[in-house]
């Protein structure tokens, strides 16, 4: 499976490359964030969300699970990070196959709930405050969506 490698190296970098990404999106595709701590997963979607034409501020939805927003499509944040076993009650499907795109922080907790394809984005600390982006698409849609992006 390829990958594409974006390196940071300030959080206003991370905002612009995924503004840049939101261009290229459309609506059901899924975004799956994973990374390091505090490596900059709510900045991609502030830049996401930027990309997409929305105003108001976004933040992590660390307590309430999903925020969703406005913009030329709707956005739908997710942070599954203290999802426990009763996830199944959450209609995540509904979001994935919703008119929006979604965003998953901590992906890998609701792995089986998750569509096969998705973009995978894996964000993780480097140094003098870098990031290093690695996006991996999985299915064909994301795989020609990446061609075309890091041309």
């Amino acid at each position: 499976m390829k990958q594409f490698e974006f390196i940071s190296n300030q959080p206003e970098e991370t905002m612009d490359f995924s503004k840049r990404l939101a261009d290229w999106l459309k609506p059901g595709d899924v975004i799956a964030l994973e990374g390091d701590l505090g490596a900059g997963k709510t900045t991609f979607t502030k830049g996401l969300a930027l990309g997409l034409d929305i105003k108001r501020n976004v933040n992590s939805p660390t307590f309430t699970i999903i925020k969703e927003y406005q913009g030329r499509m709707p956005l739908y944040h997710m942070d599954v990070y203290r999802v426990e076993e009763s996830f199944e009650d959450l209609g995540f499907d509904e979001y994935f196959e919703g008119n929006g795109v979604t965003v998953v922080e901590w992906a890998h907790l609701i792995e089986e709930q998750l569509p096969q394809e998705l973009l995978l984005i894996s964000l993780f600390l480097g140094e003098n405050g870098a990031r290093k982006i690695v996006v991996t698409p999985k299915g064909e849609r994301y795989e020609e969506l990446c061609k075309e992006f890091f041309k």
